[in-house]
């Protein structure tokens, strides 16, 4: 090719990155290469998983079935090459949290839910009994996980731990999943071949890393393994252990959908500001049903939460609650489930108080207003672009202190509100 063509096609190429809107940097960045970086994971493998793979018990021969002849699984996200930095990361636009329970799916899933309810009530039965767990939170985290093991889980195990414990941001954290995933092949519960995770190397049906799966995994039918991917008795059985052993108190709920007064302040918020319910009763919050919190209930502590401030439904939750959020840290997942436990076993429906719309705010919106709250002394929680329960409360008290009506949420217009 002459110079002039070379020329042409370099300006084509740039004419081509520029619409696409991508940095000249990463269009003239050396291309990755992958057979050196394959190399180097498996003198990985050999030289550093191995040697911590022995020392934790297993056999060379398991090592090898595991990892033998494996390679990176590039399609993965997140990835990190050696020699290489993380990208910029996507600011995308905060999902609000109605988004969380969609209606439809959320009828299928109960409805789901009643049908095995009846068909595993012996081994739900047993798990109760053994860990005080109930039957219907089992089952919402069953359906949230692996829509009660129908969802496809494709990815081989070992290969995504591998891959991520050589190149991600976490590398630490995967290498140690990995080592306990071989400590599971050693045991041998099921072939290698059915060890199948999700992208992230969560696996089977309850979506257990390894390390949950040593510590929590539980044999629901008897036959001497624990089958997370193929028993549903085993997967039963595990879901309960993980959330008794996580603190689960039994005969209490998780909590309940209330109406919280415009004279209670929404600032109240939060796990570190609980209360006996007895106690918010007296503040005015009452349950949404009309009726009275249950006796055993009222002299147990609650906490007040609202995913969206004023914008949507008020809940009080007990310490049932974080546990939930011991499974996934997401209060809204924890919500989900205590929400689709109650349509399985009640016939409930949606929330009494809906989620009204909210301005599209996206997380570098949320940065600014935590960097303006962070640097007046007031704890959001970190400064991560998501409105947790701590940012909620400092933006409601900024709210009250500057005269407006506290809805303790963000919007578009707050951080300029904020600055001037």
């Amino acid at each position: 090719m002459s110079a002039c063509r070379r020329l042409a096609a370099l300006l084509v190429l740039l004419i081509l990155v520029l619409r696409a809107g991508l940095p000249l940097s990463v269009a003239m960045a050396q291309p990755l290469d992958r057979a050196a970086v394959e190399a180097q994971f498996r003198d990985w493998l050999g030289g550093t998983i191995w040697p911590r793979a022995r020392a934790a018990g297993v056999s060379r021969r398991t090592f090898d079935a595991a990892l033998g002849g494996i390679r990176p699984d590039w399609d993965l996200p997140g990835l990190v090459p050696p020699g290489s930095r993380p990208g910029p990361q996507h600011q995308a636009e905060f999902g609000a949290p109605g988004a969380y329970f969609g209606e439809s799916a959320l009828r299928e899933a109960a409805a789901v839910g009643r049908r095995i309810a009846a068909r595993e009530a012996p081994a739900l039965a047993a798990a109760e009994r053994a860990t005080g767990v109930p039957a219907r939170i089992v089952l919402a985290i069953w359906s949230r996980e692996s829509a009660y093991g129908r969802a496809p889980i494709r990815h081989d195990l070992f290969r995504v731990l591998a891959s991520r414990g050589f190149m991600s941001p976490r590398a630490d954290y995967f290498a140690e999943e990995l080592v306990a995933a071989l400590r599971i092949a050693e045991a041998g519960p099921v072939p290698r071949d059915l060890m199948k995770s999700s992208w992230a190397g969560a696996m089977g049906q309850p979506q257990f890393m390894p390390s949950s799966y040593l510590a929590h995994a539980t044999d629901g039918d008897g036959d001497g393994r624990a089958d997370i991917w193929r028993s549903r008795p085993d997967t039963i059985a595990s879901i309960a252990a993980y959330l008794g052993q996580h603190g689960w108190v039994a005969g209490r709920d998780w909590g309940f959908e209330v109406r919280l007064p415009v004279r209670v302040s929404c600032t109240l918020e939060g796990p570190d500001q609980g209360r006996s319910i007895a106690d918010w009763e007296a503040l005015g919050v009452t349950r949404v049903s009309g009726r009275p919190f249950p006796g055993h209930e009222r002299r147990g502590e609650g906490f007040l939460m609202l995913p969206a401030g004023r914008h949507g439904p008020a809940f009080l939750v007990t310490p049932n609650f974080y546990v939930l959020k011991a499974y996934n840290m997401s209060d809204l997942y924890a919500l989900h489930v205590g929400h689709l436990g109650d349509r399985i076993a009640f016939g409930s429906g949606a929330f009494a108080r809906g989620w009204a719309p909210l301005g599209g705010i996206d997380r570098s919106g949320i940065v600014a207003i935590q960097r303006w709250l962070e640097a007046r002394g007031r704890d959001v929680g970190g400064v991560d672009g998501l409105p947790g329960y701590k940012t909620r409360r400092e933006i409601g008290r900024w709210q009250e202190a500057s005269g407006r009506a506290a809805t303790c949420f963000p919007d578009p217009g707050m951080a300029a509100a904020m600055a001037r």
